[in-house]
């Protein structure tokens, strides 16, 4: 089977949402250093390589709520889709303590050739379905629970924005009247990065749009990720009716 940067589901699925999902594997191409960036196999099952548990989530939201689903086909450490084409961490060479012993050298031309064969790929992906009128765009990615050296991070949930907090802002309302929920604003990280893919694809465009954080640990088997997603889509269903965006 060829090998493909990204990952699609939209057959009969005509609703506004578009669910996304920047950081669903931890695949290493065999284009990569021969698929393997040199370090452990359970740093590689670490969040540093990819979103544990966000693609589950992300596919069944996408399923509940008849929407397009694309998702990422390569680790964030061959080169982050979540990051704009000239940020300094597009391809990381330490990230939360861990040395990345094959991207220690990555030099211009390796980055460009990883741009052209990876990000650009899903890029255009991400802005093909983007263009369908009405889109109201939806991340998922997940969080680990504590990063080295850190305090615990409460949240199960967090959810992120900008200064477009068109949908954010009352979907953050509705989810604190939940009383088994933490809710984080812009936790455990602060709103979007420029150049991000919510950035070129929703908010450049003027798409409603969130990002959506969940703790790892909450969604680490396929029920919970499951579970997760049924319960979130209703929940965005009725603040986007809510909304009238």
């Amino acid at each position: 089977m060829t090998y493909q940067p990204f990952e699609t589901i939209e057959a009969g699925r005509m609703s506004r949402w578009l669910v996304t999902c920047d950081h669903a594997t931890n695949i290493v191409p065999p284009s990569v250093n021969g698929g393997d960036l040199g370090i452990a196999p359970l740093d590689m099952a670490r969040h540093i390589a990819w979103d544990p548990g966000a693609a589950g989530v992300a596919r069944r939201l996408a399923e509940v709520l008849g929407a397009p689903y694309v998702a990422s086909r390569f680790s964030r450490l061959v080169i982050d889709p979540n990051r704009g084409e000239d940020d300094p961490t597009l391809v990381m060479r330490l990230y939360d303590g861990t040395v990345i012993p094959a991207n220690r050298a990555v030099d211009e031309a390796e980055t460009l050739r990883r741009l052209a064969a990876f990000w650009r790929p899903y890029d255009a992906e991400l802005a093909r379905l983007a263009r369908r009128p009405g889109t109201v765009f939806v991340s998922v990615h997940s969080f680990t629970p504590r990063l080295a050296g850190r305090d615990p991070r409460p949240w199960q949930i967090g959810i992120l924005h900008a200064a477009d907090d068109r949908l954010a802002r009352p979907l953050i309302d509705r989810l604190r009247r939940e009383p088994d929920l933490c809710v984080g604003e812009n936790e455990p990280y602060g709103g979007h990065l420029p150049g991000d893919a919510i950035d070129r694809h929703a908010i450049a465009n003027g798409l409603p749009n969130v990002l959506i954080e969940l703790r790892n640990d909450v969604i680490a088997t396929e029920a919970d990720q499951i579970g997760w997603a049924e319960r979130l889509a209703p929940i965005l269903t009725g603040v986007l009716v809510e909304t009238g965006l």
